[in-house]
């Protein structure tokens, strides 16, 4: 083999493990164990956006970030999470907050006060520096003014590297508990739930980490198909900012439960959308995993009072689908609703009612005949009345190898574990806490079939917010999710995010067999 052939090879690992974003496979070949044929190495690099949090002046935000110890990393590294270092100009004012009525960036009435559209501003201090894996840092801003944040590890800190933005809002459109898990930037996303009707006010927060401007088509999708939309394509989100887009502003359209399709045409953007309710309080509505025809939407809390499932085919056929929840029993079917039939290019949206009935559930999507692709969410509603508080759950991907939900204390947090087809095991580890203390783990048995809200570990002599690490010890499929909650004024306040696997680490072809490979 010549060098050439060694330097690809080499140049190739060296980048999956950098970034973290590739999974190497090595070609079919007779008597090749592919699983023995890849090294799982630690990614070496990672990032994660974090939409601003509120506009509210009575808005308290806190930011915990935390990275699992990871075997096979080295001693050096570093995490930061700062205010974006750019804000584009709003349309119709100039002004450089970053929000927009839906048109095209870098537009301006002429009236910027002296100050030049889209300028850069000066370098900001950081919000949050981690000092160490293993043990959660914490930052906070109070008031409606705390910009976009993107922050960037390296070394020991990137692997399984995860930060939660919480905000609490006592009063007024969107009063409760917000809450998100920053995301990796990505070039597409699914958020079935969004809304354009009066009572609603949704925001797509779409925020740019890179050095070249991105381009971004929006689309809407409901009952009867697409929404005829008045300036969603080709819209761009200049370098290190973040354009909040209101998408009531985007068609004359009024109508609840609709899928909202994100697709990056040019460059990678975070997304996140932050739904706001006059009576009902608000919420972050994450993307959902991608199409796929079964679909898991783990921990629905156990006193719902209220939940909505809202389902979108992408593709060009219907789907059918069956209804299952995963109780602490087994799976149940909900009475009445057995099954959903979703219509391709279309959004459907059904009520389910108080379907948990006092105890831990998820929703098990399932095709009843051929497999169609598929994108879901819930709606999830708590308390009574002129006390109702509203959060949101995305269909994920399972927990996978390790998942972590940093910012929890010792009351108000609760973990949900499914394991929807076969029995399985699960380390739950409690880290450190933010002010101190040790970390303590505890192993669960899921039994097939069911959902569970385990007893959580609380970490020896807590101090300060802790991180949740979940790790499977089993092959069978694993779904988790993790609830906030916090009551004020006799609100329930709650926000859940999913756990998804960290993507901590990359498959890597060892080197000796991929030349065996190249030389045949």
């Amino acid at each position: 083999m010549n060098r050439t052939t060694l330097s690809l090879i080499a140049g190739t690992a060296a980048l999956a493990a950098v970034t973290g974003f590739a999974t190497l496979n090595q070609p079919d070949t007779p008597g090749a164990d592919s699983a023995q044929a890849a090294a799982e190495l630690p990614v070496e690099r990672t990032s994660l956006l974090c939409p601003s949090p509120s506009t509210s002046d009575l808005a308290e935000t806190s930011y915990t970030s935390f990275t699992p110890v990871t075997k096979g990393t080295g001693a050096d590294g570093k995490a930061e999470l700062a205010p974006a270092v750019e804000e584009s100009a709003d349309p119709a004012s100039g002004k450089t907050d970053g929000k927009t009525d839906g048109k095209a960036s870098g537009k301006t009435d002429g009236k910027t006060d002296g100050k030049a559209a889209g300028k850069k501003k000066a370098a900001a201090k950081p919000a949050l520096t981690p000092k160490a894996p293993g043990a959660p840092a914490v930052g906070a801003t109070t008031g409606g003014d705390a910009p976009a944040l993107v922050g960037t590890a390296e070394g020991r800190f990137a692997p399984g590297w995860t930060v939660q933005e919480t905000t609490e809002v006592p009063a007024g459109s969107g009063r409760g508990l917000q809450g998100l898990a920053c995301s990796a930037p990505d070039t597409e996303f699914w958020f079935p739930g969004v809304s354009t009707a009066a009572a609603r006010t949704d925001y797509v927060h779409l925020t740019n980490p890179d050095d070249s401007a991105a381009v971004v088509d929006i689309e809407l999708y409901g009952k009867d198909g697409a929404l005829a939309t008045t300036v969603g394509e080709g819209l761009t989100v200049p370098a290190h900012s973040s354009e909040p887009i209101l998408l009531s502003t985007l068609t004359g359209e009024k109508q609840d439960d609709l899928t909202l399709h994100v697709n990056v045409r040019s460059g990678r953007l975070g997304a996140a959308v932050q739904a706001l309710d006059e009576k009902l309080g608000g919420d972050w509505l994450a993307a959902a995993t991608d199409p796929a025809p079964t679909q898991v939407i783990p921990g629905i809390p156990k006193d719902a009072t209220a939940v909505r499932l809202v389902a979108y085919a992408p593709g060009d056929a219907d789907a059918d689908l069956k209804i299952q929840l995963a109780s602490p029993s087994g799976l149940i079917t909900p009475a009445g609703h057995e099954t959903l039939h979703v219509k391709a290019g279309r959004t459907i949206s059904v009520d389910l009612g108080d379907v948990t009935r006092g105890e831990a559930g998820s929703l098990v999507l399932t095709p009843t005949d051929r497999s169609v692709p598929v994108v879901a969410a819930v709606r999830v509603l708590r308390g009574k009345g002129a006390d109702q508080e509203s959060a949101f759950i995305p269909a994920t991907a399972p927990v996978g190898t390790r998942a972590s939900a940093a910012g929890n204390s010792a009351k108000g947090a609760i973990l949900s574990l499914t394991a929807p087809k076969s029995a399985a095991q699960v380390k739950v580890t409690a880290s450190a806490g933010s002010g101190g203390g040790t970390a303590v783990s505890k192993t669960y048995t899921i039994r097939a079939g069911t959902t569970q809200d385990v007893e959580l570990p609380v970490p020896t002599g807590l101090k300060g917010s802790y991180a949740l690490t979940v790790e499977t010890l089993t092959a069978a499929p694993v779904y988790a999710s993790r609830t906030l909650t916090s009551t004020q004024e006799g609100v329930p306040g709650f926000t859940v995010q999913t756990l998804p696997d960290d993507r901590g680490t990359v498959s890597v072809p060892q080197a000796d067999e991929d030349v065996a490979v190249l030389q045949k």
